[in-house]
């Protein structure tokens, strides 16, 4: 445990197209070694191939998949008396933020299109219609919690 104050959160700028705070931290877990263009190039053309593809606004389709892939259980381990066991406990906003943004760039990555955008809007669209691997991370997400919800009583 940290023995000094908390650390302070930094204020996030909206991202430049969509004024968009949200956009603007995909971004940030998008960029690698400080890349920033290439990351909201990348983002950008996502967006621009789901307008393509669904004829819906690409922000309302973003804010959608992230709903559907936020996790709001999860598992973690706790040793009690030589035992360790899988706890079931609730995620605070941020991090339900954070593990979403996290699943849906991991299993972006692992699909087999040509390029990121399009792999990122491929996620992003499947995510919003409550299918595809980042969905299904956040069930199995769930199942476990629910699997282990005898040992709730060890959360402290």
């Amino acid at each position: 445990m940290a023995r000094r104050k908390r650390a302070v959160k930094r204020k996030i700028l909206p991202d430049p197209k969509y004024q968009d705070i949200q956009v603007a931290k995909f971004i940030n877990n998008l960029m690698r070694k400080g890349k920033r263009s290439i990351a909201e190039q990348i983002i950008y053309t996502a967006f621009d191939r789901i307008q393509d593809k669904t004829k819906q606004d690409p922000i309302e389709v973003f804010r959608k998949a992230f709903v559907n892939v936020q996790p709001t259980v999860e598992v973690k381990s706790r040793r009690v008396g030589g035992s360790t066991y899988q706890v079931p406990i609730e995620i605070r906003h941020g991090r339900q933020h954070a593990l979403a943004t996290r699943w849906i760039i991991g299993f972006a990555k692992k699909r087999s299109e040509k390029t990121m955008a399009e792999r990122l809007a491929a996620e992003l669209i499947a995510a919003a219609n409550s299918e595809g691997a980042s969905v299904k991370k956040r069930e199995d997400t769930h199942r476990m919690a629910e699997a282990n919800k005898a040992f709730a009583h060890f959360r402290w």
